[in-house]
């Protein structure tokens, strides 16, 4: 910042000075060439710029002192755009620096011959006086800089200070309560106490920085926090003490964040041009933007969960926690401490402060119930309970804890027939199932085969650093054919593999699994038929690879595959080559 605006006031207060004790008019001009001050003749051109070409015009450029005698006659005065109107009769000007910058002007005029006689009687102490008149407003520049940068590094602390996610308290030596930044004041409500023992009774102070918990009461149920210590020591003594509070369950949000590393997936991450199954997607994202629960159905493989985390990703709740448990991963003797917590002291092996369970750390977020249908039939009424009353309470707990969570569910089975088996709570069933979502198996989309395919090769080319181009005909063929019961799991699993086997420009038979190129042998004893689809695209990859992407080339492409450069432009983009 070096503006002489800042001080406009002060440069005003120092010009009409220096006028009324010389007797010869003042005029200040800043580096942007504009007259910002003046007394005399020239406060009427207040915001206008100088004459290009004019004293202080060249002054600005060169740094120099001037002092003209003879205005238009003077030869610095010779190329001013404005000498044939000029009024002035003398000038004296000196430039203003602000270290080795020029930032403007300060010059005396005379426009009668009583002050051309002031001048000129007194041009080398003039010259020197606007010196240190120059000297006084730089002074004052910097000064005004110096006081505007601590004011701004303050309001940057103070929003700092507001910014960060933690509650931050500072307390003098005797607990009383300082400053709290908006977090503490909003969390901790911090206007309530004067003293750090009114919040937290057993607080201790120490040189030694610490960490503690303590538990707060509200009209809900109980509120936990975890705090930290930071002694602020001069000479020995403890002054001051910083401490920061959590709230619990926010800790539990970011962990289960660094645990998961939670995945970016939006539905323009789902691959596919099935009509069918594109159908199902736009339920799916439409359904993203209400908090009903769904039930995601289909076989193993199908992209449950990654339906589960795009409809999270482009809900309201995309901010908070998406959390997954496979409910038939985890031991029936476990399962409900997982999903609802406990309480120290529950259990033998309880964890001392106890444990949130999977219910809390999702709360403002979504949990994941995957293979729901594989859940012990005596907690499907406690989970029944927690979708009915959005209130869980720890194995070994007191108090209900309320939450706000969207649910999520999904299951390979059939759960109709598991009702009708009595294996599944039909009330649980009727309460999951407000938004079905149906996944077909692999085999009932195989128009999508060759997008996915190309989906993963370019996946496992990056990952495994290889640069393979594609699939041999027979190959793409055979994908189209096979029945893939694993789905889309197992096409994936199955492109890593050959990825890894490849050292060759293409993917053929021989570099698939065992079972699938045995499968494949067999298919192409038969007589194959290729889509004409993947022969056009193969032949057109061909023909890029061959000649190159120039305008000469381009033009060899089209001659050698008897096509129109529009025809071949469009095919690239449907090929995506």
């Amino acid at each position: 910042m070096n503006d002489m605006n800042t001080i406009k006031k002060t440069i005003e207060e120092v010009i009409q000075a220096i006028n009324s004790v010389i007797q010869v008019d003042v005029t200040v001009i800043d580096r942007q060439y504009n007259r910002i001050a003046a007394t005399g003749n020239y406060v009427d051109q207040i915001g206008q710029k100088v004459a290009k070409n004019s004293v202080f015009y060249k002054a600005l450029n060169s740094g120099q002192e001037y002092i003209v005698e003879s205005p238009r006659t003077d030869l610095v005065c010779q190329d001013c755009e404005r000498k044939s109107i000029c009024k002035e009769y003398a000038e004296v000007c000196c430039p203003i620096f602000l270290g080795d910058e020029v930032i403007g002007i300060i010059g005396l005029v005379a426009f009668d011959l009583f002050q051309r006689e002031q001048i000129l009687n007194n041009k080398e102490n003039l010259l020197n006086f606007l010196k240190k008149m120059a000297g006084l407003i730089s002074s004052k520049l910097r000064e005004e800089i110096s006081t505007e940068q601590i004011k701004k590094q303050s309001e940057e602390i103070e929003v700092l200070f507001n910014f960060i996610d933690s509650a931050i308290v500072s307390l003098d030596e005797k607990g009383n309560i300082l400053k709290g930044n908006c977090k503490a004041k909003k969390l901790l409500s911090l206007e309530q106490y004067e003293n750090i023992s009114q919040l937290i009774h057993d607080f201790r102070f120490s040189k030694q920085s610490y960490q503690d918990r303590f538990e707060r009461r509200n009209s809900s149920g109980v509120d936990r926090f975890l705090y930290q210590t930071r002694p602020i020591i001069i000479d020995g003594r403890l002054e001051q003490m910083v401490v920061t509070f959590s709230k619990e369950e926010d800790l539990i949000h970011v962990m289960n964040d660094m645990i998961n590393q939670r995945q970016v997936v939006t539905f323009d991450d789902i691959i596919g041009k099935n009509k069918n199954f594109m159908d199902v997607v736009q339920t799916a994202r439409q359904s993203s933007k209400s908090d009903s629960t769904i039930l995601i159905q289909g076989p193993s493989g199908t992209g449950k969960e990654l339906f589960a985390r795009a409809i999270h990703n482009e809900s309201l709740r995309r901010n908070g926690s998406f959390v997954a448990i496979n409910c038939a991963a985890i031991p029936e003797s476990l399962i409900e401490s997982e999903l609802f917590g406990y309480e120290e002291g529950a259990f033998t092996g309880a964890l001392k402060g106890g444990k949130p369970g999977k219910f809390e750390i999702a709360n403002k977020g979504t949990i994941f119930l995957d293979e729901i249908g594989d859940m012990p039939i005596h907690l499907q009424s406690k989970l029944l309970r927690v979708l009915q009353e959005r209130e869980v309470e720890r194995i070994g707990g007191k108090h209900s804890i309320s939450i706000d969570v969207r649910v999520i569910a999904a299951t390979h089975q059939d759960l109709q027939t598991l009702v009708a088996e009595k294996g599944f709570r039909e009330d649980l069933y009727y309460r999951l199932n407000v938004i079905p979502v149906r996944l077909s198996p692999l085999r009932e989309r195989l128009d999508d085969v060759p997008m996915l395919a190309d989906f993963f090769l370019k996946r496992y080319n990056i990952k495994l650093t290889k640069q393979i181009q594609g699939f041999e005909p027979e190959v793409m063929h055979f994908f189209k054919q096979y029945k893939w019961q694993g789905n889309i799991r197992e096409m994936e699993n199955v492109i890593e593999y050959a990825v890894n086997m490849c050292h060759q420009s293409k993917i053929s038979q021989k570099h698939l699994p065992n079972n699938l190129s045995k499968s494949a042998e067999s298919c192409l004893k038969e007589k194959m038929i290729v889509p004409l689809e993947i022969l056009e695209k193969e032949m057109i990859q061909i023909a890029l690879e061959k000649y190159p992407r120039t305008k000469e080339g381009v033009e060899q492409i089209v001659n050698a595959l008897g096509i129109s450069r529009a025809t071949l432009y469009r095919k690239i983009k449907y090929y995506d080559l």
